[in-house]
């Protein structure tokens, strides 16, 4: 079982420390920047909201949006109330009362989950591009005069501002804010790169004629932004993630919301690489199929391997500490008596060391570029220990949901939106 599980294991570490050089060469290559042009005539946009039992958050993310640097006769605002049975609906026509000068539309349905929510709005939508906006973010006010430039040919159907960790509190949402950080970066990256996997639900801009034209949004999808985001890089569109805008949004307070949360999102993106596995290393896909489409799977099972072999060479001395313990009826004086220390430095595995050393550098490097080029300059911005505990600690804890996950997905669990 050692053996085996040490050979998994270094199989993990050269995976990743393939795809952590990768990416660093990425990095290090001199691209001409995408140049945004210079818009002759405002768009019409379409900002459309669903939202579900958002009755303390459904405010401020609309007043973020009513504060937007952008003439208010070229947006329209439109709320998707999706069956919620607390007040979103009542107080989104208190809103809609108080700002009369704006276009604020309120459409509700019975609850039938996001997709089918975004697909109301849609449907009503009068913009050139629309815009989607979960319930609980909220929109910087130049993201739009910053993002709408970035639509420079009809191929790019999407375009993707920086989004942020808003105020986290607990140490769960810190190292999820350096997460956000590190991943926006890297999907800046996979930009360059035409790999752009995910168009996230806080202000992510459509060219809403290819919406039209690829279907809308699939409603029984438990990760819809990632579905139309496969779909729309299977029919050869381009997504542009940026870094020059912020938009924020509440990240998980406790591990049982973060746990529904991942779950929901590692479960969607198992089911949605099966739907387009045609897509998988690929060549008709350019580095989106040979090397993407790959990483999401890859990903989850890094993730498993190394939580396995953390618990396993983690537990295995306690039990073996144990075990000896019963030898002497658990007498502990009697054992700590016998106990010498045999270690030696011929004993260590150097190699393990240095792999480990290399992916760590590797690793801080990237980290401390992300915050540079996210303009958040600091990276123990909330403090060494949220900073260690993000390096250390919550790998593990996300090793742990894909454990969740491939257990749902063995037993048949489901769930809804």
């Amino acid at each position: 079982m050692a053996e085996i599980l040490k050979i998994i294991l270094w199989i993990a570490y050269f995976i990743s420390l393939y795809f952590a050089v990768f990416w660093f060469m990425v990095l290090l290559e001199d691209k001409p920047k995408r140049k945004a042009k210079k818009l002759q005539k405002l768009p019409f946009v379409s900002i459309v909201i669903p939202a579900f039992n958002e009755e303390k958050k459904i405010r401020p993310t609309v007043k973020s949006v009513l504060e937007l640097e952008y003439p208010r006769d070229k947006y329209e605002i439109i709320v998707v109330n999706d069956g919620s049975t607390d007040k979103t609906q009542e107080i989104t026509k208190s809103i809609i009362n108080e700002y009369k000068s704006h276009d604020i539309k309120l459409i509700s349905q019975t609850n039938k989950g996001k997709g089918a929510a975004l697909n109301k709005g849609l449907r009503k939508a009068k913009g050139e591009y629309f815009i989607c906006l979960d319930a609980d973010s909220y929109v910087s006010r130049d993201a739009l005069s910053k993002t709408l430039p970035h639509f420079t040919n009809e191929k790019i159907a999407a375009v993707l501002p920086l989004l942020k960790v808003s105020n986290p509190k607990t140490l769960l949402q810190k190292m999820q804010w350096l997460e956000y950080i590190v991943n926006m970066f890297y999907k800046e990256l996979m930009g360059k790169l035409d790999c752009v996997h995910v168009a996230p639900g806080p202000f992510s801009i459509y060219r809403k004629s290819i919406l039209g034209k690829i279907g809308g949004f699939d409603e029984k999808n438990l990760t819809e932004d990632l579905e139309i985001t496969l779909r729309l890089q299977k029919h050869n569109y381009r997504i542009v993630q940026l870094l020059n805008t912020d938009v924020y949004t509440i990240a998980p307070s406790s591990f049982r919301e973060l746990y529904r949360q991942r779950n929901r999102w590692y479960k969607g993106s198992v089911m949605n690489v099966i739907t387009y596995r045609r897509m998988m290393f690929n060549k008709n896909y350019g580095d989106f199929g040979i090397i993407q489409m790959p990483t999401i799977i890859i990903s989850g099972l890094i993730a498993i391997i190394i939580f396995i072999s953390l618990a396993y060479y983690a537990l295995k001395p306690q039990l073996q500490y144990l075990y000896n313990l019963s030898f002497v009826n658990f007498d502990l004086i009697t054992l700590i008596k016998n106990f010498t220390l045999n270690l030696h430095y011929l004993d260590l595995n150097y190699m393990t060391f240095l792999l480990v050393a290399v992916m760590l550098g590797v690793s801080l490097y990237m980290i401390k570029k992300s915050h540079a080029k996210t303009n958040e300059h600091k990276i123990t911005k909330y403090g060494i220990f949220s900073f260690l505990c993000y390096l250390i600690l919550y790998f593990f804890i996300l090793g742990l949901v894909w454990i969740g996950v491939v257990f749902d997905l063995i037993t048949g669990k489901r769930q809804k939106w």
